[in-house]
């Protein structure tokens, strides 16, 4: 059975127009001004007045992710779906070995956790200490499973982060394999220092998580994070960005001809540090590393300008929920609240009503950031632009639509929604994964494993470098 939808506007990352699209096999077989069903009991989809947009990509997730003595409280089945109620129909997820457990092994262990997504999914490759034979097995996720790029946290020291002899050794050989390295950028020494002195004075609750983080301590690691990647000609890709100091790094580099690539995230657009000091422990639920910052100091300003003039290339959204129950582990110790909150459903409709409706990117730029960046950036070839022999992954989106972002009609299993009250203009009509409906609108019609593992080639051999071999 095909999928036939007349009449929508397609959108892409450099084009817009009026046509009609039929779907087989789970792939885009054809698009022309008018196109009739081929065979009896093909859906018919009449998207008069709505935009069709290619499935958006979410570079930036955790799923099931065991962090701080906790479990991330979306698996993967329940996380996907939420995305596909907010128009994501593909993830990346990051894949992080136990201290001491071997990259293959991790990889196995998130496979199968993995096999419950209701979306296709890829993922990064963590890499959280360097041993003997670390360079062997980047190799081998590399070349034999097809995963191209890589994560290494500059933060949670005594946990997952990396110190520079570690960081440089990654670079050197994701250059050589091809890959891009993600890099989450704090100054982890100095957030340390920083945590145990506020605690030392008995400031414990929520709002000093970002006192503990400022600005200053993410723009230094970027700097840091970029200047080893040139070294070898490495290809950095920075996550969840929130302040102007690491927007001008990244701009320094791409100025300066760098291969570089950056990224951000909704809460980091729309919220400011207030948030902390809600009552009851409320503050809670916003914390997330880098932390929310405050609104007067330029770090809005800095990011949406990012996406405005293509220094910033796409929005994740680092969507790593926690409930409030989890939340309380740090009720008397802001170091211990799990780090994470929801926002996979919530990006695109933020997004339009935010950045396009209030003229801040425009429509075409948003499905750039959304979707053909990431699939372009990771190589998800299938993926990202509404073409022919592309994957039947669409999102019918009405700009009309109206509603409000809140914890009660998401489809997240966590509990609060840190984007609670917004109202939204344009909503999600529609979301076709593979070529049938998963998301009418009102009602999920999925099946638990029917997402893929994509396999990925890699691209980005060292460029530029300033060390020669």
């Amino acid at each position: 059975m095909g999928l036939l939808i007349r009449n929508g506007e397609i959108i892409n990352a450099a084009e817009r127009f009026t046509a009609d699209l039929y779907c087989e096999d789970g792939r885009i077989i054809d698009i022309a001004g008018r196109l009739d069903p081929r065979a009896t009991g093909d859906e018919v989809i009449d998207a008069a007045g709505r935009y069709l947009l290619p499935g958006f990509i979410d570079p930036h997730v955790h799923m099931e992710l065991p962090f701080m003595g906790t479990v991330s409280a979306d698996d993967f089945e329940s996380g996907t779906a939420s995305g596909i109620a907010g128009g994501t129909t593909c993830i990346i997820d990051f894949c992080i070995p136990a201290p001491g457990e071997s990259l293959l092994a991790a990889l196995a262990t998130w496979k199968a956790r993995a096999a419950k997504a209701v979306t296709d999914y890829t993922f990064h490759m963590a890499i959280t200490s360097w041993g003997p034979n670390t360079a062997d097995e980047m190799a081998q996720v590399v070349q034999k499973h097809g995963i191209t790029s890589f994560k290494v946290f500059m933060a949670y020291k005594g946990a997952i982060m990396v110190d520079d002899d570690a960081l440089y050794r990654v670079m050197q050989q994701a250059a050589k394999l091809g890959a891009v390295v993600t890099v989450h950028c704090e100054n982890g020494d100095a957030v340390w220092h920083l945590q145990k002195e506020l605690l030392a004075r008995g400031l414990t609750g929520p709002e000093y998580h970002p006192v503990s983080r400022p600005s200053a301590v993410e723009g230094e690691a970027t700097e840091r994070a970029l200047m080893m990647a040139r070294l070898h000609g490495a290809t950095p890709y920075i996550v969840h960005m929130t302040c102007k100091e690491s927007m001008h790094a990244l701009e320094r580099a791409k100025l300066a001809g760098q291969r570089c690539y950056g990224e951000t995230c909704p809460q980091y657009l729309l919220l400011d540090d207030t948030v902390f000091a809600r009552d009851d422990f409320e503050g809670s639920a916003f914390v997330m590393s880098p932390p929310i910052r405050p609104a007067n100091m330029g770090h809005h300003q800095a990011l949406w300008s990012g996406l405005r003039n293509r220094m910033l290339d796409s929005v994740g959204t680092d969507h790593c929920p926690f409930t409030f129950e989890q939340k309380k582990a740090g009720i008397e110790d802001f170091t211990k609240i799990p780090n994470g909150a929801a926002g996979i459903e919530d990006r695109l409709p933020l997004l339009h009503t935010y950045g396009v409706t209030e003229g801040r990117i425009g429509l075409e730029r948003m499905v750039e950031l959304g979707s053909t960046a990431p699939a372009r950036v990771f190589g998800l070839t299938g993926k990202g632009s509404v073409a022919v022999g592309k994957d039947a992954d669409l999102v019918v989106f009405d700009p009309n639509g109206t509603g409000m972002r809140s914890a009660k009609t998401h489809h997240s299993k966590a509990d609060r929604n840190v984007f609670e009250g917004y109202a939204i203009k344009g909503a999600v009509e529609r979301t076709i994964v593979a070529g049938r409906t998963a998301f009418d609108g009102k009602r999920l019609t999925t099946t638990k494993g029917s997402g893929r593992f994509i396999a990925r080639t890699p691209t980005h051999f060292a460029h530029h470098a300033e060390l020669k071999p």
